[in-house]
């Protein structure tokens, strides 16, 4: 532990690590305070798939500087990235419509895509079914982690090589500016100073500055996710995201016939109630994960979304799932759910607390695609680089 350090980053999610990572590479004294032995939250609780293909195009631009970023720390050291990419699967006609159109979208955004006829995709993804798919829109560029391992990988990199100072265990319940320098008071009375202090809190908002958060337009989704056993003799090349995704993420809503292809959706069908869209991706085991629904509270009503999971929701994944692909297996072996922050109308939460004590939060969905790209862009904005 140093007497001071340049930046002190409270929470060692992606979003907190990346601010940090990018703090080092700038040649600063950086310490990490994380309350729990390692990351507990959206971090490890998500499909591990780096996306900007399904961002607004100002995201999509912090998502393509994380697939640089993302590459040349793998170039460096293994946090088993896979650039195995991610295809969109078209169900139907209007769909098609709307990945020819995101397709040309892409062409002037210089963001490499390349149409499938259904024929090349039943070729290149074992299992799809023929009377699901119509055809896809494929990302080469884009990549795949493993959630659960990479971001241990990441500190593990960032302690032995940057010079990272991780503090594990170590619950910050206080910080403030005391002109010269700011304090992160833990909750044994531990001290640390540093000139600036980043709070990357995900959803945890009872700790600090509840009321900022509670009075905010903060709120909390949380998500459901299964893992199906390792899958035998079968092999799943990259993330496929299919229809419900078409018709839910940010990119496509920038396509002419989006407003009035939604216009037609059930909304009190039960994908609607409960967010749902399919996403397929096969795990390092050869396993399959599976998912994922959105159930929403605000901040300060974060446990209404309790602790159990909604076994009708599983169950209907899994239903619809198994319409799309078959696997060899759909037998469960794990089941779980994450939540993350996001704003109702901006796209990440800003708050600078004083001078040198800022919070950034509600990245939403976006953390692992967007958090290298936006932490860079950040880090440069705070300290006026």
């Amino acid at each position: 532990m140093k007497d001071k350090y340049d930046l002190i980053i409270v929470g060692s999610g992606v979003l907190g690590t990346f601010h940090a990572y990018h703090a080092l590479l700038k040649g600063m004294s950086v310490a990490i305070l994380e309350k729990n032995s390692k990351p507990e939250g959206t971090t490890v609780r998500n499909f591990g798939q780096v996306v900007p293909s399904g961002m607004d195009r100002k995201w999509q631009n912090f998502g393509k500087d994380s697939l640089t970023i993302y590459k040349d720390i793998q170039s460096k050291f293994d946090i088993n990235l896979r650039q195995n990419g991610t295809v969109y699967l078209a169900s139907n006609e209007e769909e098609m419509q709307l990945i020819e159109e995101l397709h040309q979208i892409n062409i002037s955004n210089d963001y490499e895509s390349n149409l499938l006829t259904k024929e090349q995709c039943l070729s290149k993804y074992a299992g799809l079914r023929a009377d699901y798919c119509t055809g896809g829109l494929f990302f080469p560029q884009e990549v795949t982690v493993e959630p659960a391992t990479m971001i241990h990988k990441l500190h593990h990199y960032m302690t032995a090589s940057l010079g990272l100072d991780l503090f594990m265990n170590t619950l910050v319940v206080r910080t403030e500016d005391r002109f010269t320098e700011v304090i992160a008071t833990t909750s044994t009375g531990q001290e640390y100073k540093a000139s600036k202090i980043i709070i990357c809190n995900g959803s945890d908002f009872k700790v600090l500055y509840p009321d900022i958060y509670n009075n905010s337009d903060l709120i909390v989704s949380k998500l459901q996710m299964l893992q199906t056993k390792p899958q035998p003799n079968y092999k799943l090349d990259g993330s496929i995201l299919t229809g419900l995704t078409i018709r839910r993420y940010e990119s496509f809503e920038e396509c002419k016939s989006y407003q009035s292809i939604k216009a037609k959706e059930d909304q009190e069908s039960f994908e609607k109630k409960y967010g749902i869209h399919i996403l397929f991706k096969q795990a390092l085991d050869g396993s399959v994960i599976l998912g994922d629904s959105h159930e929403y509270a605000s901040a300060k009503e974060i446990d209404s979304l309790g602790f159990d999971l909604n076994m009708d929701i599983d169950n209907f994944m899994i239903e619809e799932a198994k319409k799309i692909m078959d696997l060899p297996t759909y037998e469960i072996q794990s089941r779980w759910f994450g939540m993350y922050s996001q704003c109702k109308t901006k796209d990440i939460f800003e708050h600078t607390v004083d001078e040198n004590i800022h919070i950034i939060t509600g990245i939403g969905g976006k953390g692992m695609t967007g958090s290298a790209g936006f932490a860079k862009h950040n880090i440069d904005k705070i300290f006026n680089a």
